[in-house]
């Protein structure tokens, strides 16, 4: 970054930066549950008494939560990394990557509608 007259960066923090941070956030909360993941699965191994206790244990309200969160997680991953590779390889990719994002969001936000309200539905059903 620039420094400016005014002392200040040339870089405000638009939408760009903000697609950036959450990628980033993202990805590592995504490795550190894939990481508990092969960590609870191995304990089948070891233990399978210990595996049912820690299954039993995600079987709660806030795990239904922290589901919920999880694949937020992962599709938004995924969709602003489909978008990403349009801004890569696209040659129009850079001039409409604020469009881009907008679609990222606007798909977000219908796949988590419809995956927390089936969500919730299982959970409430019981299975």
């Amino acid at each position: 970054m620039t420094q400016t007259k005014t002392g200040g960066t040339l870089y405000r923090g638009r939408e760009g930066m903000w697609s950036w941070v959450v990628h980033r956030i993202s990805g590592v909360g995504i490795f550190f549950f894939l990481l508990v993941h092969v960590l609870d699965t191995s304990l089948v191994r070891v233990s399978p008494e210990a595996y049912d206790a820690v299954i039993g244990a995600y079987k709660n309200p806030i795990m239904i939560v922290g589901e919920i969160g999880l694949v937020g997680g992962i599709v938004f991953h995924a969709f602003n990394g489909l978008r990403i590779i349009l801004v890569d390889f696209w040659k129009q990719g850079t001039r409409y990557h604020r469009q881009l994002l907008w679609g990222v969001i606007g798909l977000w936000v219908i796949t988590m509608a419809a995956f927390t309200i089936r969500h919730l539905m299982l959970f409430i059903q019981g299975a």
